[in-house]
C-alpha cells in the first residue's frame, strides 16, 4: 500500500487531500496540532475535521506534531518513508504576519526547510508538493493596467485576460511578512528539486476554498462570507470599491492536480494554481451569488483602507498546469462552491459534535 504523509491534514486542503488519496487505496499519516485555532482563536479550530478524517477514513494515522519541531520531524519521516509527501501546513494569514513575525517564520519557511531536509536524507525519491501562495508574487500584479467596471476590477489588455503567468516576478515589491516567509519556502523547494534532483513543485494557490473550510476574516475569503450571510454578520470590504476580483478553486479540484503530478512528477516546478477566469468574482460578485442561495442580504461595512500588498485583481493563469497534464481541469464551478460551503455551514451550525 502506497504511503501519503499530509501536514497540515485537518486544514481545508489538506483533509481534502487525505480523503481524496485514501479513496485511491493509500495509506494516509496525516500531521497536524491545530496551530489554526492558537493563530486565529476558537473560530479557527480545526479539531472537528481531524474527528471526521478519523472517523471516516479507515486508513488513517493522526500525527501529533508541531512541523517547527525538528528533531520529531526528522524521526518522523525516518520512520514513514513515504512515497508522497504534501505539505500544506502553515501560518496562512498575510495580516496576522506582521503581528507574529517568528511564529509566521518559523512554521512557513523553516517548517517547509525540516521536511525537506527529512525527506533528503531519509526518502529522497519521495515526491514533494508544497502549497504554496499567489502572494510570493507581492503586490507586482497591481502594476498590471486595470479597468473599472460596474461591479469588478479587470484587467485592460487583452494579452493578461487569461490571467497572471509563472513569469510574474516575484521580488521588488511588496508582499506582507506572509508573503515574504512564503517566498522562503517556496524558493527552497524549487531549489531542493534543482540542486539535489527531487521531484517537487509549488502550487502558488490562490483562492482556495471548499466545504470543509474554517473561514475567518483574516484568511478564507470565501467560506467567512458565506458564514457571515448565514449568520447576520456585517462583512468588511478593505478597499478597491469591493471590486476586487480573485479566482476560486475547489479542494477537490487541487487533490486532482496534485494526483496528476505525483503520476508523472517532475523536478522545482512552479504552477498558478486557481480556478481561473471562469471561477473569478469580486467581492460585491460574491454578495450577490450567496444572496441568492441562502435568500438573506448580505450585511457589509466598507472600510477605505486596502490590507497591505493585497491584489486589486487575480486571475490564475491555468496554461501551464493543462499543458503539462492535460488531463486535468476545473470540475467545480463558483457555483458549486458557493453551494458546498453553503450547505457545510449550515450543517456545522446544527451539530452539536462539530465547532463551526
Amino acid at each position: 500500500m502506497k504511503r501519503m504523509l499530509v501536514t497540515g491534514s485537518s486544514g481545508l486542503i489538506g483533509s481534502e487531500v487525505c480523503a481524496y488519496f485514501h479513496g485511491q487505496g493509500w495509506l494516509i499519516h496525516g500531521v497536524d496540532n491545530n496551530n489554526r485555532a492558537t493563530f486565529f482563536g476558537p473560530n479557527g479550530d480545526t479539531r472537528w475535521n481531524q474527528r471526521r478524517l478519523q472517523a471516516d477514513l479507515k486508513n488513517f494515522r493522526h500525527h501529533e506534531l508541531d512541523i517547527r519541531d525538528r528533531k520529531g520531524v526528522l524521526a518522523l519521516i525516518e520512520e514513514l518513508r513515504p512515497d508522497v509527501l504534501v505539505h500544506t501546513a502553515a501560518q496562512p494569514s498575510h495580516d496576522l504576519a506582521a503581528k507574529i513575525p517568528f511564529d509566521d517564520f518559523d512554521t512557513n519557511a523553516v517548517g517547509t526547510l525540516n521536511l525537506l531536509e527529512a525527506t533528503r536524507l531519509h526518502t529522497p525519491g519521495t515526491v514533494f508538493v508544497h502549497m504554496s501562495t499567489n502572494k510570493v508574487y507581492g503586490d507586482a500584479p497591481n502594476e498590471l493596467p486595470l479597468v473599472e467596471q460596474a461591479k469588478r476590477w479587470d484587467y485592460a489588455s487583452p494579452g493578461d485576460f487569461d490571467g497572471i503567468t509563472e513569469h510574474m516576478r516575484i521580488d521588488q515589491s511588496k508582499h506582507s511578512l506572509f508573503g515574504a516567509s512564503k517566498v522562503a519556502a517556496d524558493v527552497m523547494v524549487q531549489e531542493y528539486g534543482r540542486y539535489f534532483g527531487m521531484k517537487t513543485c509549488c502550487l502558488r494557490g490562490g483562492c482556495l476554498t471548499g466545504p470543509n473550510h474554517s473561514g475567518v476574516e483574516l484568511h478564507g475569503f470565501l467560506s467567512y462570507l458565506v458564514k457571515c450571510n448565514l449568520e447576520g454578520k456585517k462583512y468588511s470590504i478593505f478597499g478597491y470599491k469591493g471590486k476586487q476580483v480573485r479566482d476560486n478553486i475547489h479542494s477537490l479540484d487541487v487533490a486532482r492536480f496534485i494526483h496528476a503530478f505525483v503520476e508523472t512528477p517532475r523536478s522545482g516546478e512552479v504552477y498558478n494554481l486557481g480556478g481561473g477566469r471562469g471561477n473569478s468574482c469580486s467581492i460585491f460578485e460574491a454578495f450577490e451569488m450567496i444572496e441568492g442561495i441562502s435568500g438573506k442580504k448580505m450585511l457589509y461595512e466598507y472600510v477605505d483602507k486596502n490590507r497591505e500588498g493585497d491584489h486589486i485583481c487575480y486571475i490564475s493563469n491555468l496554461k501551464k498546469m493543462t499543458t503539462h497534464y492535460p488531463d486535468w481541469s476545473i470540475t467545480k464551478s463558483l457555483k458549486n462552491i458557493f453551494e458546498e460551503i453553503h450547505e457545510s455551514w449550515l450543517q456545522r451550525a446544527s451539530s452539536p459534535n462539530v465547532t463551526a
